[in-house]
C-alpha cells in the first residue's frame, strides 16, 4: 500500500484540522475545546475512545487481519499550548489572547488523527491493535504519569509506542532520529539562603546572603565543569534570583530558582546530592544557612534499539535514505513522552517542518513559530508505516 498517497488524499483535511487546533489554543489540563475537536473526529471515523487524565483521550483501532496477533502499538501526541502571545498574521493565528500553539502540538494532534483515519480504513489488514494517546499538560507537569496510572497503556496492553516532535531545523519531507538517550531529565530546584540583615554601610554587623549567593552560583558551575564527564552532557542553570529591597540595605535572605538537566540516571542522582552538599557548605562557611528543595520532573527519554530500527527502516522506505537524518547529539530539552519510554519500548523522532523559502524558520516557543503544513502528510505516513511494520514484523 502507498501510505504517502493515502496521506496526500487527506492533506486538505489535515490542514483544516490543524488550523482549527491552532486557532483555539488551551493550556495545561484545561483543554475542553481541543478535546471536543478530537472526540468529534474520532466519533465521525467510528473509532472507540475513552477520556483519561481529565481532558486527555485514548482511542483504539482493533486489527482485523486473519493472522492477527495480540500485539498493540501506540501513537502518542501532546495537546496543550503555551501562555504566550502569537505575533503571526496568518489567517489561522490564535484567537485567544495570551495563548499560542508555539510548540507544534496542534500539528502533533493532527498527525495522530490523520494516522487514525488511514489505519482505520485498512484495519482489515492490521495484524494487531493501534492505540492513540492524546496527552494533556505536556508543557507543565506532564499528563503522561496520570494517563499511565489511569490505564492508557492497558486493555489492550501496549507493546511499543511511537511519538514525534516537529523540528524547524529539519527540512519538510525529512525526519531526524537519535539512537539511545534523546532528551534530558530535569530537576527544578529552589534555594533559600539566610544571613543577617544590616545597613549597607556596616556589612560587618550582618551576614550578607547576596555575597553567599554569588559564591553558591560560582560553586554550582564546578559541578558540571569539574565533576561531570565532558562527554556526558549536564546543565545547571540559575534562572531567577530574588533578594533585597534597597541599594543600601543588606537583606536577611535571598531566593534562587533554577534547573538541573542531565542525560543519565547516575549523573542525575549525583548532581542532586552534590548540589545540596555544595550549597550547604558554602552557606555555612560564610556564616549563614540554607533551605533547599529539589523537585522531580521529567526523566530522560530513551529510544529503544528495536523500535529505532523499525522506525528507521520504515521511514527510509517511505522517504528515502537521504531524508532520514541520523542525529548524533541529544537535546538538553525535556519531553514527557519519556514517562512512556520508561514503561514500554519507545521511539521518538523529529519531524521536519522547516522551509527557508517560505519563511518557516522560527524556533519552537517563538511567538513567530509556524510550520510548513506539508509536514502533516509526512508525519501521518511515517506514523502509519512504523505502526504497521511493528505489528507485522
Amino acid at each position: 500500500m502507498d501510505l504517502i498517497i493515502k496521506a496526500e488524499k487527506i492533506s486538505a483535511e489535515l490542514i483544516e484540522l490543524r488550523r482549527r487546533f491552532h486557532e483555539n489554543p488551551e493550556l495545561d489540563f484545561d483543554l475542553h475545546i481541543t478535546s471536543e475537536i478530537i472526540k468529534e473526529f474520532l466519533t465521525k471515523e467510528k473509532i472507540n475512545f475513552f477520556s483519561c487524565a481529565k481532558t486527555g483521550i485514548v482511542a483504539t483501532i482493533y486489527g482485523e487481519a486473519e493472522e492477527k496477533g495480540d500485539r498493540t502499538v501506540a501513537i502518542r501526541c501532546d495537546m496543550d499550548a503555551l501562555p504566550m502571545e502569537e505575533k503571526n498574521d496568518a489567517s489561522y493565528a490564535s484567537k485567544i489572547p495570551g495563548r499560542m500553539h508555539a510548540c507544534g502540538h496542534d500539528a502533533h494532534m493532527t498527525m495522530a488523527l490523520g494516522a487514525a483515519k488511514v489505519l482505520n480504513q485498512i484495519r482489515s489488514e492490521l495484524k494487531g491493535n493501534v492505540k492513540f494517546i492524546f496527552e494533556p499538560a505536556e508543557e507543565t507537569t506532564g499528563g503522561a504519569p496520570v494517563m499511565i496510572k489511569e490505564g492508557a497503556l492497558e486493555n489492550p496492553k501496549v507493546n511499543g509506542i511511537i511519538g514525534c516532535h516537529v523540528d524547524e531545523s529539519i527540512k519538510v519531507g525529512s525526519i531526524g532520529i537519535k539512537r539511545g538517550v534523546a532528551y534530558a531529565a530535569s530537576n527544578p530546584f529552589t534555594i533559600k539562603i539566610f544571613g543577617k540583615g544590616t545597613h549597607g554601610a556596616s556589612p560587618h554587623k550582618g551576614i550578607d546572603p547576596i555575597t553567599m549567593t554569588a559564591q553558591v552560583i560560582n560553586a554550582l558551575q564546578l559541578l558540571v565543569s569539574r565533576e561531570t564527564s565532558p562527554v556526558s552532557p549536564a546543565v545547571i542553570t540559575i534562572g531567577k534570583i530574588n533578594g533585597g529591597t534597597a541599594a543600601n540595605v543588606i537583606p536577611d535572605s535571598v531566593t534562587l530558582e533554577g534547573i538541573i538537566r542531565t542525560m543519565t540516571l547516575e549523573d542525575r542522582e549525583r548532581i542532586k546530592t552534590r548540589l545540596k552538599e555544595t550549597v550547604e557548605l558554602q552557606a555555612k562557611s560564610l556564616g549563614g544557612h540554607c533551605e533547599i528543595e529539589i523537585f522531580e520532573s521529567y526523566p530522560c527519554l530513551y529510544n529503544n534499539d528495536d523500535m529505532y530500527d523499525i522506525l528507521y527502516t520504515s521511514a527510509a522506505e517511505l522517504l528515502g535514505n537521504d531524508n532520514v537524518k541520523i542525529l548524533s547529539e541529544p537535546t538538553m530539552g525535556v519531553e514527557s513522552f519519556a514517562y512512556f519510554s520508561l514503561e514500554v519500548p519507545a521511539i521518538f523522532y523529529q519531524l521536519g517542518c522547516g522551509n527557508k523559502e517560505k519563511g518557516f524558520t522560527y524556533p519552537i516557543h517563538s511567538c513567530y513559530f509556524d510550520i510548513d503544513e506539508a509536514c502533516l502528510k509526512t508525519g501521518v505516513a511515517v506514523h502509519c508505516k512504523a505502526a504497521i511494520d511493528f505489528l507485522n514484523k
